[in-house]
């Protein structure tokens, strides 16, 4: 491949990545962006100052060590995750994290034990809960408020998101009304007004119906007044993954065998469905978009042959996708995937079948490679 690049590998936009937090800021400016490094770790490396993207957020011990490891400064830290041990919160805590979740009356008395050995009062945001394991009942939280100075920790406010792949209006107007009713109640109850009001729409991105960007700025468009009018009550930090990360990013996977069995056209490609997942892609049943590549150039042409493009694993269920028009292919040609910035890097399984994990590489107006392809064969036997 060009520029050194060897299939399978991922290719990162710094410049999509930061367009599309600018669009968010643009309709949320005083608002502080998170950008939860679930979504895409990688990104972390053109990740835009603090006076744009204020906080990280990080929900386990390996992601602190990330950003760690990258030195983003630790006041930009927002340590979540729905399971947090004594060390977990010892380490957050020394490590100087910003902000601090709790996310059951035990994470709130496991930071409060740390903050009495400490000489650091740390903020805190309780966790309400949608109705699943996330977070916190009303219930507690409003317990938890009622004796808030009887511990070392500053409680600045309420974090809360209720899902992912959102589209509707009416599900971002459910999130603001059970967060107004749950402040107003611990208004009049505690007394407690938030300084800081942490919500994660967990806005859908579009990957399977052009115009993508357009759906995906109209949507945006759509859900925007209820969250502003909640951003002229109470100040908001937006948390973010899958839609500030899901246009930055492209997966390349070559070609390496073509077969016709009974009646359908087979691609056999170098990467498969442990490297590259899009959400809501049911059985390959939905066509994300897709470009041909021959000899470093797209193939533009109105000839189009059917094809059902599987991967590299021993299992019927690696089909990439089924039954997607694209030029006659060759053996050797790439196909590139685009549109998935966000989780797909690191939410397959990627130690099936011990498949190399594939490059990364990002583009920050010029290419560099963040990791080589890395045998994964010795995660399935223990050996270093």
């Amino acid at each position: 491949m060009s520029d050194g690049m060897k299939t399978p590998y991922y290719l990162f936009s710094a410049e999509d990545f930061k367009k599309r937090i600018s669009l968010i800021k643009k309709g949320l400016p005083d608002a502080e962006l998170a950008f939860s490094v679930k979504a895409n770790p990688f990104l972390l490396y053109c990740l835009p100052d603090k006076d744009v993207v204020s906080h990280v957020e990080v929900c386990s011990p390996g992601e602190l060590e990330i950003v760690k490891s990258l030195k983003i400064d630790a006041g930009r830290i927002i340590y979540s995750g729905v399971m947090k041990e004594e060390k977990d919160v010892h380490e957050a805590y020394t490590y100087g994290a910003g902000i601090m979740t709790a996310e059951s009356i035990r994470h709130f008395e496991l930071i409060s034990n740390e903050a009495s050995k400490g000489d650091r009062v740390p903020r805190v945001l309780l966790r309400l809960s949608s109705g699943n394991q996330f977070g916190m009942s009303d219930e507690d939280i409003l317990k938890i408020l009622a004796e808030r100075d009887k511990h070392k920790v500053k409680v600045v406010g309420i974090h809360y998101y209720s899902g992912t792949a959102k589209k509707k209006l009416k599900n971002i107007e459910k999130d603001v009304e059970s967060l107004r009713e749950l402040l107003k109640k611990a208004e009049k109850e505690t007394g407690f007004v938030p300084s800081l009001v942490e919500y994660g729409p967990g806005l859908s991105a579009e990957y399977f119906e052009a115009p993508y960007d357009s759906v995906d700025e109209k949507l945006f468009s759509d859900v925007l007044p209820p969250i502003a009018e909640l951003g002229r009550d109470y100040h908001l930090g937006i948390e973010m993954g899958r839609f500030m990360a899901a246009t930055a990013g492209s997966y390349f996977t070559q070609v390496m065998d073509i077969k016709e069995n009974h009646g359908v056209r087979y691609v056999i490609a170098d990467g498969g469905i442990h490297q590259l997942k899009y959400y809501g892609q049911n059985m390959a049943m939905k066509i994300p978009p897709v470009d041909v590549i021959r000899e470093g150039e797209v193939i533009l042409t109105d000839e189009k042959v059917e094809y059902t493009v599987c991967g590299s694993l021993c299992t019927v269920a690696d089909v990439l996708v089924r039954d997607i028009s694209l030029p006659e292919l060759k053996v050797g040609d790439t196909l590139k995937f685009s549109r998935c910035g966000a989780y797909s890097v690191s939410e397959g399984a990627l130690s099936f079948l011990s498949r190399d994990l594939p490059e990364i590489w990002i583009d920050d107006g010029e290419k560099k490679c963040l990791r080589e392809s890395m045998p994964s064969w010795k995660l399935n036997t223990g050996r270093n």
